[in-house]
């Protein structure tokens, strides 16, 4: 790597770091609506220049968490502002108290989505979509019940992706990001089993053969009762 590309790459870092710490002040309410932030004061606090300062700013400004305005600074915005489907600002909440709430209001929209998303699949899936399906889900089953989670999540989240772009819905497409962000939050925090429980296993190939089949209704209830047993282990 060349110098430049090193004095890049380190301005990069330096951005996600800073970024991802005022990110979660503000989603945690450290930082509430109403605070003005300075470019000064974050350069002191973060030992960063005041191109990465301004930067940071920049990136949370397009999240909607502060506004920018002369003579007055950088003010914190309250929650309705916030871009709440952006992948960074979900992982902030995850990242914070904030979590159980956060972890609530996306399983519902799962719920209020997802089942709907799978039996668009059954209807409009391709033949090597409605196979790929299959494959995912038995592949799912393997590395379960071997406890095997980082390999199981690649393949969660593969699944699940599949399924709300393969009805064709472009809505439900734009939601494969969230979703993700999701399955991988419950297990880099540690709220996954060590292995997952054998209904979720089994609903998830219920899901996959119904899709397969063009069974409409059944991908759609099995999807809703898979959603379900989500909803009631965070509970428990």
């Amino acid at each position: 790597m060349t110098p430049r590309a090193e004095r890049i790459a380190g301005q990069g870092a330096l951005h996600d770091s800073v970024l991802d710490a005022i990110g979660v002040r503000i989603t945690s309410g450290e930082l509430a609506a109403g605070d003005v932030l300075t470019l000064e004061a974050i350069q002191a606090r973060y030992g960063v220049s005041r191109t990465v300062a301004r930067e940071t700013m920049r990136l949370l400004e397009s999240r909607g968490l502060v506004t920018s305005k002369r003579r007055v600074g950088i003010t914190v915005q309250p929650m309705s502002s916030w871009q709440v489907f952006d992948a960074k600002v979900i992982w902030w909440r995850l990242s914070g108290p904030d979590r159980d709430a956060q972890l609530r209001t996306l399983t519902e929209l799962r719920i209020a989505v997802e089942p709907l998303a799978a039996a668009a699949a059954a209807r409009g899936a391709s033949a090597a979509e409605r196979e790929r399906a299959v494959e995912l889900a038995t592949a799912m089953r393997e590395r379960g019940e071997a406890g095997e989670l980082a390999e199981f999540l690649d393949l969660d989240i593969e699944f699940h992706a599949l399924l709300l772009r393969a009805g064709g819905n472009e809505m439900f497409a734009a939601l494969t990001e969230v979703v993700a962000v999701v399955l991988r939050g419950r297990t880099t925090l540690g709220l996954m089993p060590h292995k997952p429980v054998a209904k979720a296993l089994d609903l998830h190939e219920a899901v996959a053969a119904a899709v397969a089949d063009g069974r409409r209704e059944d991908a759609e209830d099995a999807m809703r009762e898979l959603l379900a047993e989500v909803r009631d282990a965070m509970t428990r």
